[in-house]
Formats: structure tokens, sequence, C-alpha cells
């Protein structure tokens, strides 16, 4: 499981503070949307379709504890990332929802403090 852990402790706290920062930016991201912006999210795409992939390659687990989390973490991100390489402009649209983008938020912050306790945590015996 140490695996595991040195996954989670760089997935966990990276999850945190991007709910964190996003939270705090979000009239930033409101008001970029159009095709002008369509690279970035490409882009964006691009790399979480990476990290997804790599974390996936490294560590694909399917077990009944908590390493299932880092796991499904990356299949979600390589999904995500693939959906905003393959469409751009739907992805950027898809974020106007608030309430989707609230929700999203949450639940990546509540995975990240799960992931970051988990990984900093004594190890189990």
């Amino acid at each position: 499981m140490t695996n595991s852990k040195r996954i989670a402790g760089l997935v966990g706290p990276t999850a945190i503070a991007v709910t964190i920062t996003e939270w705090m930016n979000l009239d930033v991201f409101s008001g970029a949307i159009g095709p002008s912006y369509g690279p970035f999210v490409y882009l964006n795409g691009s790399l979480l379709f990476v990290a997804g992939l790599a974390i996936v390659r490294a560590h694909n687990h399917w077990t009944r504890d908590w390493p299932v989390l880092v796991t499904l973490v990356g299949w979600v991100a390589m999904l995500i990332g693939l959906g905003r390489m393959v469409a751009p402009v739907s992805a950027q649209q898809a974020s106007q929802n608030t309430t989707i983008l609230y929700s999203s938020l949450v639940v990546l912050f509540a995975i990240g403090l799960v992931l970051t306790f988990k990984s900093f945590g004594r190890s189990e015996s």
C-alpha cells in the first residue's frame, strides 16, 4: 500500500488546493467562456488525461479498501480530460451550471481530504 499512500499524498493535497483556489476565483472562470478559450480547455483536458493515465498505469488496484479511490480518481481524470479534449466548448458550457460546478468542487474537496488523511495518517498494521 506504499504506492497508494504516495499517490494519495500527491493527489489529495492537490485536489484540496485546486478546489479552494477555483472557489476563490469563480468570477474569473465564469468570464472565460467562448471559442477563444477553447485551446485552454483543450490544454487542461490534455493535462488531466495524462495525469489520469499516469495514475491508472501506476495504480490500477480494484480492492474493497480506500486505495480504490486513487484508481477511481485516475479513471475519472482520464475521462474528464478526454471529454475536454474532444469537445472543449461543450465542456466550458457545462461548467456554467452552478449546481454542477459547486457540487463537483465539494466532491473533489472531500476526496482530497480523504486521500490526504489516508496518505499522511498512521499505517495500518
